[in-house]
């Protein structure tokens, strides 16, 4: 039987592989994840260089302080600043705290310009409330995430003394000014460094709560922004950071200005567009910067992970005052 005659082989071409990859070729969305944070890393990186060393006080209060998750997130960053070479010294404060603690004890409370009027029975649960709870609490946050953190007031080796503050309103119908009596509300009037250079040198984060006393041992409840700003500028820190509830300062148009100069700052509050609570923050920052801290911040503590945005990425999330 004769054999069939072999078929002719038909050559098949190979496909060169293309330099560009089709829709069933991109990367799985894991490792698209993973490229995503290998590139943050690599932007931080110049700035981790240049920070490493440096001093930040950082103010954290706000909704976040209220928010078990967005503490926690804080926290951790906080530990990576740490880690990464930065000194982060964190100042907080406690307003809705102190206020729920109030109404549970019957206490009633009265503002004036945004301040607490502290007689000698509130300002000692708000004492109780800021040295105690809260601080004790961030703390725990911190030591969680992996950092070693201590908690201090202002008594804790005579860290921040104070005194009463003064202000005064002038009755529109009169044109007369009267003084205000605030109680035990203070304002700093020199802050001790030495403890807090001394951690420098160490793994451990200060939290401090913001309480002051005076040279005749009475306690007064200070401002967080206030304490923190004097904190900072005791320090000559590279950073003062202020976490509030809004993204930073806006212009009139309700947009977020990224960076401000304080020649600036005076021409938008002499026009209104810094108004309400924002001048007293924009204020401290000013006051920090003119005792030679680099740079202030205001950012949005509601943004996770606000701190790394704003330190570590080229546009940053807030406003920057220098």
């Amino acid at each position: 039987m004769a054999k069939k005659p072999p078929k002719d082989k038909k050559k098949t071409k190979v496909k060169k592989p293309s330099a560009k990859r089709t829709a069933a070729e991109k990367l799985p969305a894991d490792i698209e994840r993973l490229l995503e944070k290998s590139r943050v890393l690599s932007e931080a990186l110049p700035y981790m260089k240049k920070f490493n060393g440096e001093t930040f006080v950082i103010k954290f209060g706000g909704s976040a302080m209220g928010d078990p998750d967005l503490t926690r997130k804080f926290a951790r960053d906080v530990v990576l600043l740490k880690q990464v070479g930065i000194n982060p010294i964190v100042v907080h404060g406690g307003g809705p705290q102190i206020g729920k603690m109030l109404e549970r004890l019957k206490i009633k409370s009265e503002f004036i310009d945004g301040l607490r009027v502290t007689d000698k029975a509130t300002v000692e649960i708000v004492e109780m409330v800021l040295s105690g709870n809260i601080n004790k609490s961030l703390v725990q946050y911190i030591n969680e995430a992996g950092g070693t953190a201590i908690g201090l007031s202002g008594k804790d080796a005579n860290l921040i003394k104070a005194r009463r503050v003064r202000k005064t309103k002038r009755d529109p119908e009169s044109n007369i000014e009267k003084i205000l009596d605030l109680g035990f509300v203070g304002e700093p009037t020199v802050i001790n460094p030495d403890i807090l250079v001394t951690l420098e040198e160490t793994d451990i984060i200060p939290v401090i709560a913001p309480i002051g006393i005076d040279d005749k041992g009475d306690t007064y409840n200070i401002n967080a922004d206030t304490a923190a700003g004097a904190i900072a500028a005791a320090l000559v820190a590279q950073k003062l950071i202020m976490m509030t509830d809004v993204n930073g300062v806006l212009d009139k148009d309700k947009k977020l200005i990224s960076k401000l100069n304080m020649s600036k700052i005076k021409k938008m509050i002499a026009d209104g567009t810094i108004s309400g609570g924002m001048i007293p923050k924009v204020e401290t920052c000013t006051k920090a910067i003119m005792n030679n801290v680099e740079a202030a911040h205001i950012v949005n503590g509601k943004i996770p992970h606000v701190l790394l945005l704003e330190i570590f990425t080229e546009h940053g999330s807030g406003t920057m005052i220098e």
